[in-house]
């Protein structure tokens, strides 16, 4: 039976998601979004359908979305999800997004080709019931993939990570406060590999860059 982790993230709502909406939506991340949709769906079928798990302001999901994608983003904040559909609005682009919790994710079985999470694994006290609940929503054939960060990444690593993020320097000490914070409770790459085996993925591969951590998982 799998542990639930004890500590309690509150979810991310009202001024607190839009300042944060605000410091992820700088030109900078942007741009880095638009390089990781790209990466993130080399080689996936035109027409496939995608779901962001824990999307938060949208521009990831709005970014696959202009790749031709269908895309789907299931965030558990009702203010993050408000924020995305004003950002799609916005942006001119469809993106179904949705209240609720990936550990009950409402989805039939073998809904995706595709799914993506950036940012938020850590914060999931049920991680194996979120990625079985993954693999249940993914199609056969169809993989996961999530960028997180590293509990091994140093403080000369998020230094680097915040400089690039062009947030200003107020906003700056305050995202690398942020950042050291979460590192406590983020994974390192031989505990994502635990779980992913103790999950219905059977395993996973999993890449160090930066603060971060790709993880991939095959259905």
């Amino acid at each position: 039976m799998e542990t639930t982790r004890k500590h309690k993230v509150p979810e991310m709502e009202g001024r607190q998601a839009r300042w944060y909406a605000k410091n992820r939506g700088t030109e900078a991340q942007l741009k880095q979004y638009r390089r990781q949709a790209a990466e993130v769906v080399a080689g996936l079928a035109a027409g496939a359908e995608i779901l962001e798990v824990a999307p938060g302001p949208g521009f990831f999901a709005i970014e696959l979305a202009k790749l031709g994608f269908r895309v789907t983003g299931l965030d558990i904040s009702h203010t993050m999800v408000e924020i995305a559909l004003e950002e799609a609005a916005r942006a001119g682009m469809a993106v179904d997004f949705r209240q609720g919790d990936v550990t009950t994710a409402p989805f039939a079985d073998e809904s995706f080709d595709l799914l993506v999470c950036q940012a938020a694994f850590k914060n999931f006290r049920q991680p194996v019931t979120a990625l079985n609940e993954m693999h249940r929503v993914l199609r056969p054939g169809g993989f996961a993939v999530i960028h997180d960060l590293n509990h091994q990444a140093t403080g000369a690593d998020i230094q680097r990570e915040v400089d690039s993020m062009d947030v200003g320097v107020l906003s700056g000490f305050t995202v690398r406060q942020t950042l050291g914070w979460l590192r406590r409770r983020a994974f390192t790459p031989a505990q994502f590999e635990e779980l992913a085996a103790e999950s219905e993925f059977g395993g996973c591969s999993v890449t160090q860059a930066g603060i971060g951590l790709e993880v991939r998982l095959t259905r």
